[in-house]
Protein backbone atom coordinates (compact mmCIF):
# COMPACT_ATOMS: atom_id res chain seq x y z
CA UNK A 1 0.00 0.00 0.00
CA UNK A 2 1.58 3.42 -0.94
CA UNK A 3 2.28 6.27 1.20
CA UNK A 4 0.39 9.23 1.46
CA UNK A 5 2.41 12.82 1.11
CA UNK A 6 -0.53 15.59 2.19
CA UNK A 7 0.68 19.46 0.81
CA UNK A 8 0.34 22.56 -1.35
CA UNK A 9 1.86 25.39 -3.33
CA UNK A 10 -0.27 27.63 -0.81
CA UNK A 11 1.85 26.87 1.67
CA UNK A 12 4.65 28.71 -0.22
CA UNK A 13 2.43 31.98 0.16
CA UNK A 14 2.29 32.28 3.92
CA UNK A 15 4.60 35.15 3.83
CA UNK A 16 5.48 36.06 7.63
CA UNK A 17 8.37 38.87 6.90
CA UNK A 18 12.49 38.95 6.36
CA UNK A 19 14.05 37.11 8.81
CA UNK A 20 11.21 34.80 10.70
CA UNK A 21 12.15 31.65 11.12
CA UNK A 22 8.77 30.32 10.05
CA UNK A 23 9.54 30.73 6.60
CA UNK A 24 8.32 29.28 3.05
CA UNK A 25 12.05 27.62 2.60
CA UNK A 26 10.83 25.23 5.16
CA UNK A 27 8.50 23.47 3.65
CA UNK A 28 10.77 23.45 0.24
CA UNK A 29 13.50 21.58 1.94
CA UNK A 30 10.88 19.12 3.40
CA UNK A 31 9.86 18.53 -0.22
CA UNK A 32 12.86 18.46 -1.56
CA UNK A 33 14.59 15.99 1.01
CA UNK A 34 11.81 13.77 0.08
CA UNK A 35 12.00 13.90 -3.84
CA UNK A 36 15.87 13.39 -3.24
CA UNK A 37 15.42 10.04 -1.46
CA UNK A 38 13.25 9.00 -4.28
CA UNK A 39 11.24 6.74 -1.66
CA UNK A 40 9.10 3.82 -3.35
CA UNK A 41 5.34 3.94 -3.16
CA UNK A 42 5.31 7.74 -2.05
CA UNK A 43 2.30 9.30 -3.44
CA UNK A 44 2.05 13.29 -3.42
CA UNK A 45 -1.31 14.70 -2.95
CA UNK A 46 -2.84 18.03 -3.00
CA UNK A 47 -3.97 18.83 -0.01
CA UNK A 48 -7.61 19.99 0.57
CA UNK A 49 -9.62 22.88 1.92
CA UNK A 50 -10.52 22.59 5.30
CA UNK A 51 -13.97 23.70 5.92
CA UNK A 52 -15.66 26.20 8.77
CA UNK A 53 -17.29 23.18 10.08
CA UNK A 54 -13.71 21.19 10.28
CA UNK A 55 -12.31 24.42 11.88
CA UNK A 56 -15.01 24.43 14.59
CA UNK A 57 -14.01 20.56 15.70
CA UNK A 58 -11.72 22.80 17.99
CA UNK A 59 -12.00 26.34 17.67
CA UNK A 60 -15.15 28.42 18.29
CA UNK A 61 -16.90 30.59 15.47
CA UNK A 62 -16.22 33.40 16.73
CA UNK A 63 -12.72 33.20 16.94
CA UNK A 64 -12.38 31.41 13.45
CA UNK A 65 -14.50 34.51 12.01
CA UNK A 66 -12.36 37.14 14.24
CA UNK A 67 -8.76 35.24 12.54
CA UNK A 68 -9.61 34.97 9.27
CA UNK A 69 -10.57 38.43 9.47
CA UNK A 70 -7.06 39.86 10.33
CA UNK A 71 -5.73 38.50 7.31
CA UNK A 72 -4.68 41.34 5.13
CA UNK A 73 -5.17 41.96 1.34
CA UNK A 74 -1.98 43.31 1.04
CA UNK A 75 1.57 43.23 3.68
CA UNK A 76 1.85 41.82 6.52
CA UNK A 77 -0.38 41.65 10.12
CA UNK A 78 0.88 40.57 13.42
CA UNK A 79 -1.39 38.15 15.59
CA UNK A 80 0.96 38.71 18.28
CA UNK A 81 5.34 39.39 18.08
CA UNK A 82 5.65 35.79 16.74
CA UNK A 83 2.81 35.23 14.64
CA UNK A 84 2.55 36.72 11.35
CA UNK A 85 -0.28 36.58 8.63
CA UNK A 86 -0.33 37.60 4.95
CA UNK A 87 -2.87 37.25 1.78
CA UNK A 88 -1.71 33.91 1.06
CA UNK A 89 -2.03 32.74 4.76
CA UNK A 90 -5.94 31.77 4.61
CA UNK A 91 -5.30 29.52 2.30
CA UNK A 92 -2.41 27.90 3.47
CA UNK A 93 -4.17 27.29 6.64
CA UNK A 94 -7.17 25.87 5.63
CA UNK A 95 -5.23 23.39 3.40
CA UNK A 96 -2.80 22.79 6.69
CA UNK A 97 -6.08 21.73 8.14
CA UNK A 98 -7.78 19.88 5.42
CA UNK A 99 -4.34 17.85 4.66
CA UNK A 100 -4.45 16.50 8.46
CA UNK A 101 -8.57 15.91 8.00
CA UNK A 102 -7.94 13.96 4.43
CA UNK A 103 -5.30 11.99 5.77
CA UNK A 104 -7.71 10.73 8.64
CA UNK A 105 -10.35 9.67 6.40
CA UNK A 106 -7.25 7.79 4.10
CA UNK A 107 -6.12 5.66 6.67
CA UNK A 108 -10.02 4.94 8.02
CA UNK A 109 -11.18 4.24 4.99
CA UNK A 110 -7.84 2.21 3.21
CA UNK A 111 -6.14 4.21 1.48
CA UNK A 112 -3.20 4.23 2.96
CA UNK A 113 -1.61 3.14 6.64
CA UNK A 114 0.76 6.00 7.21
CA UNK A 115 -0.22 9.66 5.80
CA UNK A 116 2.54 12.89 6.25
CA UNK A 117 1.42 15.97 6.31
CA UNK A 118 4.33 18.46 4.62
CA UNK A 119 2.18 21.85 5.12
CA UNK A 120 2.39 25.57 7.06
CA UNK A 121 1.81 27.07 9.09
CA UNK A 122 2.26 24.76 11.96
CA UNK A 123 -0.29 24.69 14.63
CA UNK A 124 0.29 22.66 17.86
CA UNK A 125 0.39 26.07 19.41
CA UNK A 126 -3.30 27.28 18.66
CA UNK A 127 -5.00 27.47 21.13
CA UNK A 128 -9.45 27.09 21.10
CA UNK A 129 -9.79 30.52 21.32
CA UNK A 130 -5.75 31.93 20.47
CA UNK A 131 -3.44 31.93 17.69
CA UNK A 132 0.40 32.36 18.56
CA UNK A 133 3.72 31.04 18.29
CA UNK A 134 3.31 30.86 14.80
CA UNK A 135 0.16 28.60 14.32
CA UNK A 136 -2.77 29.61 12.77
CA UNK A 137 -5.23 26.28 13.66
CA UNK A 138 -4.52 23.55 15.38
CA UNK A 139 -4.08 20.72 12.78
CA UNK A 140 -3.42 18.26 14.36
CA UNK A 141 -6.25 18.75 17.13
CA UNK A 142 -8.48 19.06 14.75
CA UNK A 143 -7.70 16.08 12.97
CA UNK A 144 -8.33 13.46 16.05
CA UNK A 145 -11.34 15.25 16.36
CA UNK A 146 -12.59 14.67 12.99
CA UNK A 147 -11.49 11.35 13.47
CA UNK A 148 -13.99 10.67 16.11
CA UNK A 149 -17.13 12.75 14.51
CA UNK A 150 -16.58 11.11 11.09
CA UNK A 151 -15.12 7.74 11.90
CA UNK A 152 -16.20 6.95 14.67
CA UNK A 153 -12.65 6.59 16.49
CA UNK A 154 -13.14 6.34 20.29
CA UNK A 155 -9.55 6.94 21.45
CA UNK A 156 -7.29 8.95 19.49
CA UNK A 157 -3.50 10.13 20.62
CA UNK A 158 -1.67 12.60 19.53
CA UNK A 159 1.99 12.07 20.38
CA UNK A 160 4.80 15.36 19.45
CA UNK A 161 7.96 15.48 19.64
CA UNK A 162 8.70 18.68 19.11
CA UNK A 163 11.45 21.07 21.02
CA UNK A 164 8.18 23.39 21.78
CA UNK A 165 5.48 21.79 24.36
CA UNK A 166 1.88 21.82 22.06
CA UNK A 167 -0.22 23.82 24.72
CA UNK A 168 -2.99 24.36 22.12
CA UNK A 169 -3.10 20.47 21.69
CA UNK A 170 -3.50 19.99 25.83
CA UNK A 171 -5.90 23.00 26.00
CA UNK A 172 -8.30 20.98 23.58
CA UNK A 173 -7.65 17.49 24.84
CA UNK A 174 -6.94 17.73 28.69
CA UNK A 175 -10.75 18.04 29.46
CA UNK A 176 -11.64 14.37 27.37
CA UNK A 177 -10.27 11.35 28.39
CA UNK A 178 -10.67 9.75 25.20
CA UNK A 179 -7.84 12.10 23.57
CA UNK A 180 -3.96 11.78 25.05
CA UNK A 181 -1.66 14.01 24.19
CA UNK A 182 1.96 13.32 24.69
CA UNK A 183 4.86 15.37 24.49
CA UNK A 184 8.56 15.54 25.06
CA UNK A 185 9.97 19.28 24.53
CA UNK A 186 12.83 21.61 26.31
CA UNK A 187 11.49 22.71 29.89
CA UNK A 188 11.74 25.45 31.02
CA UNK A 189 10.76 27.00 27.14
CA UNK A 190 8.38 28.53 25.69
CA UNK A 191 5.38 28.77 25.68
CA UNK A 192 6.14 27.91 29.26
CA UNK A 193 3.58 24.93 29.92
CA UNK A 194 4.04 21.49 29.96
CA UNK A 195 5.07 20.72 33.65
CA UNK A 196 4.86 17.12 34.35
CA UNK A 197 2.08 17.86 36.86
CA UNK A 198 0.04 18.69 33.97
CA UNK A 199 -2.25 15.45 33.74
CA UNK A 200 -5.43 16.56 32.33
CA UNK A 201 -8.40 14.97 33.45
CA UNK A 202 -7.86 11.40 33.24
CA UNK A 203 -4.30 11.37 32.94
CA UNK A 204 -4.38 11.58 29.54
CA UNK A 205 -1.78 14.22 29.19
CA UNK A 206 1.62 13.00 29.44
CA UNK A 207 4.01 15.49 29.77
CA UNK A 208 7.97 14.21 29.76
CA UNK A 209 9.81 18.25 30.05
CA UNK A 210 13.78 17.98 28.87
CA UNK A 211 16.34 20.08 30.87
CA UNK A 212 17.99 22.39 28.33
CA UNK A 213 21.14 20.09 26.56
CA UNK A 214 19.53 17.21 27.05
CA UNK A 215 20.15 14.41 23.98
CA UNK A 216 19.56 11.08 22.54
CA UNK A 217 19.95 8.85 26.47
CA UNK A 218 17.25 11.74 27.74
CA UNK A 219 14.81 11.22 25.05
CA UNK A 220 14.74 7.73 24.45
CA UNK A 221 14.52 6.86 28.61
CA UNK A 222 11.68 9.45 28.22
CA UNK A 223 9.87 7.33 25.79
CA UNK A 224 10.74 3.90 26.97
CA UNK A 225 10.15 4.27 30.24
CA UNK A 226 6.66 6.47 30.14
CA UNK A 227 5.40 7.64 26.95
CA UNK A 228 5.10 4.61 25.30
CA UNK A 229 3.91 2.71 28.51
CA UNK A 230 1.36 5.08 28.39
CA UNK A 231 0.48 5.08 24.96
CA UNK A 232 0.18 1.51 25.33
CA UNK A 233 -2.17 1.46 28.30
CA UNK A 234 -4.39 4.12 26.27
CA UNK A 235 -5.01 1.88 23.57
CA UNK A 236 -5.90 4.45 20.35
CA UNK A 237 -7.35 3.65 17.83
CA UNK A 238 -5.32 6.46 15.81
CA UNK A 239 -1.83 7.41 16.27
CA UNK A 240 -1.32 11.26 15.35
CA UNK A 241 2.05 12.51 15.24
CA UNK A 242 3.31 16.05 15.93
CA UNK A 243 6.44 15.88 13.76
CA UNK A 244 8.76 18.82 15.14
CA UNK A 245 12.41 18.60 14.27
CA UNK A 246 13.34 21.65 16.67
CA UNK A 247 15.07 19.07 19.46
CA UNK A 248 17.34 18.68 16.42
CA UNK A 249 20.87 19.48 18.21
CA UNK A 250 21.57 21.86 15.00
CA UNK A 251 18.14 23.73 15.55
CA UNK A 252 18.63 27.75 16.15
CA UNK A 253 15.44 27.99 18.18
CA UNK A 254 16.13 25.42 20.70
CA UNK A 255 18.84 23.83 23.03
CA UNK A 256 18.07 20.00 22.70
CA UNK A 257 20.67 17.61 21.26
CA UNK A 258 18.78 15.13 18.99
CA UNK A 259 20.10 13.94 15.88
CA UNK A 260 18.96 12.52 12.91
CA UNK A 261 18.76 8.94 14.16
CA UNK A 262 16.50 9.47 17.04
CA UNK A 263 13.82 10.89 15.01
CA UNK A 264 14.00 7.39 13.64
CA UNK A 265 14.31 5.75 16.36
CA UNK A 266 11.30 7.29 17.65
CA UNK A 267 8.83 7.13 14.58
CA UNK A 268 9.78 2.95 14.51
CA UNK A 269 8.02 2.73 17.92
CA UNK A 270 5.33 4.49 17.15
CA UNK A 271 4.74 2.14 14.39
CA UNK A 272 5.58 -0.86 16.53
CA UNK A 273 2.00 0.53 18.98
CA UNK A 274 0.16 1.43 16.05
CA UNK A 275 0.72 -2.32 14.34
CA UNK A 276 -0.51 -3.66 17.34
CA UNK A 277 -2.97 -1.68 18.86
CA UNK A 278 -3.97 0.92 15.98
CA UNK A 279 -4.60 -1.02 13.02
CA UNK A 280 -1.33 0.32 11.42
CA UNK A 281 -2.92 4.06 11.33
CA UNK A 282 -0.82 6.61 11.52
CA UNK A 283 -1.03 10.43 10.76
CA UNK A 284 1.65 12.66 11.12
CA UNK A 285 1.81 16.63 10.80
CA UNK A 286 4.75 18.98 10.50
CA UNK A 287 5.19 21.14 13.33
CA UNK A 288 8.57 23.28 14.20
CA UNK A 289 12.30 22.75 12.93
CA UNK A 290 14.39 25.71 11.53
CA UNK A 291 17.42 24.75 10.82
CA UNK A 292 16.32 23.75 6.94
CA UNK A 293 19.09 21.19 5.93
CA UNK A 294 18.71 19.25 9.58
CA UNK A 295 14.85 19.53 8.90
CA UNK A 296 14.88 18.10 4.88
CA UNK A 297 16.91 15.17 6.80
CA UNK A 298 15.15 14.52 9.99
CA UNK A 299 11.32 14.62 7.61
CA UNK A 300 13.16 12.04 5.41
CA UNK A 301 14.39 10.13 7.75
CA UNK A 302 11.03 10.28 9.75
CA UNK A 303 9.01 9.42 6.57
CA UNK A 304 11.38 6.56 5.13
CA UNK A 305 10.21 4.62 8.66
CA UNK A 306 6.32 5.24 8.22
CA UNK A 307 6.28 3.96 4.67
CA UNK A 308 7.00 0.71 6.12
CA UNK A 309 4.29 0.68 8.23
Amino acid sequence: MPMLIYSHPAGFAHDTGPRHPEKPERLRSVLAALEADNLPDLAVKDAPLASTKQLELVHNSDHVSRLLDVIPDSGLAHIDADTVVSPGSREAALRAVGAVCAAVDDVFEGSANAVFCAVRPPGHHAEPERAMGFCLFNNIAIGAMHARVKHSAERVAVVDFDVHHGNGTQSAFENNANLFYGSTHQYPFYPGTGARSETGVANNIVNLPLAMNSGSEEFRAAFTNVMLPALIEFAPDLIMISAGFDAHRDDPLGQLQLVDEDYAWVTERLCEISNDLSGSRIVSSLEGGYDLEALGRCAAVHVGVLKGL
